[in-house]
C-alpha cells in the first residue's frame, strides 16, 4: 500500500456501511494515523446506494477518492461493486459480499439482476475475495453482524493489530452486541485470498 491508504465501502442503505466506516476510521485513529472520511447516503434509508470513503496515512488532505484511487473496494452487495468499480486502482483488492438486493426496477420486472457480476469483476482483477456474510451472520444468530464479518475479512489486508481492531469494534457498537460482533469479526478473518 502507498503512503496514504484509500478504502471505498459500498452497499445499500441498512447494511451497516456507515458503522463499518466509523469502526475503520476509529481504528486508524487509534493506530495514530491522520484519517479523513466522507459518505454519501442520500436515499439510504429507502435501500438506496451508499458509499463511504476512508483515507488514512501520515498526512491526509482530502477524504475523497478519485477514480482509480482506491486500494480496496469493499462492497456489501454485488451490484454496488460494479457501480463503484472505477474507484479501484489497477492492483487494488475487491472484497465483495455475495448478497443480491434487487433494485425497484428488478422487483417491478423491468430489468433482471445481472448474473455474471463476480465473473466480470474477475476480468478486472484477480484480487477478489467473495464473502458469504449474510449466511455467516445467520449462522451466528444475528443478521446485523454482516458489517463485522466484512471488517474481519478486510483486516487480513491492513497492517493493524487484531487487538486494535477489537478495541475499535468494542468502542463503536452497542455494549449488548459486543460479543456477537467480535465473533462475527473473527468469522470474517477466515476469508483470505
Amino acid at each position: 500500500m502507498s503512503e496514504v491508504t484509500s478504502i471505498s465501502i459500498t452497499g445499500v442503505g441498512g447494511q451497516g456501511i456507515l458503522l463499518a466506516s466509523n469502526i475503520l476510521s476509529r481504528l486508524a485513529l487509534l493506530a495514530g494515523y491522520d484519517v479523513k472520511k466522507s459518505e454519501v447516503h442520500g436515499m439510504s434509508q429507502r435501500g438506496g446506494s451508499v458509499i463511504s470513503e476512508i483515507r488514512f496515512g501520515k498526512t491526509v488532505y482530502s477524504p475523497l477518492i478519485s477514480e482509480g484511487g482506491a486500494d480496496i473496494l469493499m462492497s456489501f452487495e454485488k451490484i454496488e461493486t460494479a457501480r463503484y468499480i472505477k474507484k479501484l486502482k489497477k492492483e487494488g483488492i475487491i472484497i465483495v459480499n455475495t448478497q443480491e438486493i434487487p433494485s425497484s426496477t428488478v422487483l417491478a420486472g423491468l430489468e433482471s439482476y445481472p448474473s455474471e457480476i463476480i465473473e466480470q469483476l474477475k476480468e478486472i482483477t484477480d484480487k477478489i475475495i467473495t464473502v458469504n456474510a449474510v449466511e455467516d451472520a445467520k449462522t451466528l444468530g444475528n443478521i446485523r453482524t454482516v458489517n463485522s464479518i466484512m471488517l474481519g475479512t478486510l483486516s487480513n489486508f491492513l497492517p493493524f493489530d487484531i487487538n486494535l481492531w477489537k478495541e475499535a469494534i468494542k468502542s463503536s457498537v452497542p455494549k449488548k452486541t459486543i460479543d456477537i460482533n467480535l465473533k462475527a469479526f473473527i468469522k470474517g478473518r477466515e476469508y483470505k485470498r
